[in-house]
């Protein structure tokens, strides 16, 4: 039985059509990734529920754990229920839940909150990556993940911008900043609704090479199972490596600023400048990369070309927390080569884990990425938990070092991932089997 607000395809939509059922699943992940921004007012909130920061850190953590459970159970559910039938009615919910932190009153109330928030978002937010794949075809997919990474760190700057913007307005009530981000999650949640289909599944078990040409690559008649997807060493490679990847990009989420101050003394307004050089590079980057490794219709050269820049960078930037008087205009340099770097091999490396995972069985699209999601959120909670503890008994570049190390580890991986290493002879044949018609 179909529900009312959920529009499956039967054809796969070409043009400006899936363009914008596109542009709905980044929004999406947007505003997801908005509705978990707590940063800009964490000073008001330590302040009024005369909260200690390691209360604040340990509330944060158990929502992140959280979260990662639910990214897992929301990658099987998204599979089995489809796409729009679990995202629609989890947003609006989260949108909700936002208007709920304005009755916190207490660590304990601000505990539950988050948990709850963290699943429902967890959860929802699990479609997103799923929905990128499925309405970007092969050789448009890298570019299509790179804006979806876009959400995450957009949401950054939208909570900044929104706060700086409203708190004066609001005599610096940090309760205004969840009334703001309940109703504009509310709205877009509405505007998202009316625009966003699913496939069928019929449509979602094919392999889409271009907007008309597509696969079929199982057989529809028996179920997929999870070993189909987790007996394939590839994907093996693509989990560890990119936990060991992450390690080093986490760092720089959660800890850029304060890893810039303590270990080189430099203002926080110096430290904010050089992570605004890093996270503007990378934004550049994941988009002109995932073009081109579209373009070329590779995906291992530039995550391994990336990461190997990446390395560089790091291993400089590490020498240099140990040093004295290091200009800010170097260190922006630096941020910015290497944002820049990790944006060059993210981007491919989506698009490679997505085809893997898809020529294992297009039906687990949601498990895999439910799993990236614990994967990253996992190794969120990791930094929350260890690295001050690992800075306090040694110090910042130290850790950084650790951190260089497993981006190092994930060179190996990159081997093992399948897709060629040169640019292939002849396009992609168009296949007759499961081609779908364009769209009127």
């Amino acid at each position: 039985m179909r529900l009312s607000y959920v529009r499956e395809l039967d054809e796969y939509p070409t043009g400006a059509r899936r363009m914008k059922i596109l542009a709905m699943a980044v929004l999406a992940i947007l505003i997801g990734s908005y509705e978990g921004q707590i940063a800009p007012v964490v000073p008001l909130l330590l302040k009024d529920l005369d909260m200690s920061l390691a209360t604040y850190g340990a509330v944060s953590g158990g929502a992140a754990i959280t979260g990662a459970i639910a990214s897992i159970i929301g990658g099987r559910l998204t599979d089995r229920l489809g796409r729009v039938r679990l995202l629609i009615p989890l947003m609006a919910l989260t949108a909700v839940l936002c208007f709920t932190m304005t009755l916190v009153h207490t660590p304990r109330d601000l505990l539950i909150v988050r948990i709850v928030l963290a699943f429902v978002d967890g959860v929802a937010m699990a479609s997103t990556a799923p929905l990128i794949r499925d309405f970007s075809p092969r050789l448009g997919r890298a570019q299509a993940f790179g804006f979806w990474t876009w959400g995450p760190v957009g949401a950054n700057f939208l909570a900044a911008a929104i706060a700086g913007w409203t708190l004066p307005i609001f005599n610096d009530s940090w309760r205004s900043q969840f009334v703001i981000m309940g109703c504009f999650s509310l709205v877009i949640s509405i505007v998202i609704a009316f625009n966003i289909a699913d496939l069928s599944p019929e449509l979602r078990a094919r392999i889409q090479h271009t907007e008309r040409a597509a696969t079929q690559v199982v057989d529809l008649a028996k179920p997929p199972t999870l070993r189909s997807l987790f007996s394939r060493r590839n994907i093996w490679a693509h989990v560890v490596g990119i936990s060991l990847w992450l390690v080093l990009y986490i760092t720089l989420s959660l800890f850029g600023q304060t890893m810039l101050v303590g270990a080189l003394g430099i203002s926080s307004a110096e430290a904010s400048t050089i992570m605004a050089a890093f996270w503007s590079l990378n934004l550049i980057t994941l988009i002109v990369t995932g073009r081109l490794s579209d373009r070329t219709q590779l995906r291992k050269p530039f995550s391994l070309g990336g990461t190997i820049a990446a390395v560089l960078v790091t291993a400089y930037l590490a020498f240099s927390l140990g040093q004295e008087n290091v200009s800010t205009g170097l260190l922006m340099v630096v941020g910015a080569l290497l944002g820049g770097s990790l944006g060059v091999a993210y981007a491919p490396w989506m698009a490679n884990y997505s085809e893997d995972a898809e020529d294992a069985d297009p039906r687990l699209q949601g498990t895999a990425w439910g799993l990236f999601g614990f994967l990253s959120k996992g190794i969120a909670v990791v930094g929350l938990l260890v690295i001050p503890h690992v800075v306090e008994a040694t110090n910042w570049q130290t850790w950084l070092f650790v951190a260089l190390g497993c981006l190092v580890l994930f060179i190996p991986a990159i081997l093992m991932f399948n897709g060629p290493w040169r640019r292939p002879a002849q396009p992609v044949p168009a296949a007759t089997v499961g081609v779908g018609k364009a769209e009127a």
